[in-house]
């Protein structure tokens, strides 16, 4: 089980929001890098990065912040948010991004991610973002009827490296993980998935350390981080005990 230490873009700063709302940001950082290194410096394996205004503009709006995070961490990134296009893809991947995210396009062009993970194979996550469980794009500004589990299916034979799944109900909120959903898309699909939305304290961290959760890649945090609900020493420790070293 990985836990991935979010870090949302808006404005070149750090900030969360709350129910997946622009006009609901807390900044917590104003320096993405810095951000970075004390994830790192804590012990995170990985970590997880939205470029949010480019979700809204459907083109890159933080690549300057997305830099700084590549200098100042040697941790893998995944990174998602207004990637729509091939030569985007490309682009990140050149730049030292390890996983790039695709969400919006996986409901508008299916064969782009197809055609992604076939030329950068482990490299292509899919982003499901869901509210009532019907699949939102966009930067979550509008919900189809396409369902999380329909749209994770499109991809099962495709070579995505994981799913991240985010319970948009719960983002930002502190509610917990929405592990009822999580698990059934998980247990629907063979791509790996990754829990986001509500992770809330460490309670949180050992409901995913359970038989049930062992389907899960891990699981995002990003709140809970910044305003100390979950302490990083006690979650990693936890993890690590699980993992038998």
């Amino acid at each position: 089980m990985i836990l991935f230490p979010a870090i949302d873009l808006k404005g070149g700063q750090c900030v969360r929001l709350k129910l997946g709302d622009m006009a609901q940001a807390t900044v917590f950082n104003d320096d993405p890098g810095a951000q970075a290194r004390t994830f790192e410096n804590q012990g995170f394996e990985w970590l997880h990065v939205v470029d949010l205004d480019g979700a809204f503009a459907g083109e890159s709006r933080n690549g300057a912040a997305v830099d700084g995070i590549l200098a100042a961490t040697s941790n893998p990134v995944q990174l998602g948010g207004g990637i729509r296009n091939m030569a985007q893809i490309e682009a990140w991947l050149t730049k030292g991004i390890r996983r790039v995210i695709l969400g919006t396009v996986a409901v508008r062009d299916p064969g782009l991610v197809k055609a992604a993970c076939k030329a950068h194979p482990g490299h292509i996550a899919v982003g499901i973002d869901a509210r009532g469980g019907k699949v939102a794009v966009e930067g979550w500004a509008e919900t189809s009827e396409l369902t999380a589990v329909d749209l994770a299916k499109r991809f099962e034979d495709a070579g995505v490296s994981a799913i991240i799944y985010t319970d948009i109900d719960r983002d930002g909120v502190l509610k917990g993980l929405n592990i009822p959903s999580t698990l059934e898309l998980a247990n629907a699909v063979s791509i790996p998935v990754i829990a986001s939305g509500g992770l809330a304290s460490i309670d949180d961290v050992k409901r995913l350390l359970e038989p049930d959760c062992a389907a899960l890649e891990g699981a995002i945090s990003g709140r809970a981080l910044y305003d100390g609900r979950l302490d990083p020493a006690q979650a990693l420790a936890l993890i690590k005990s699980a993992r038998g070293n």
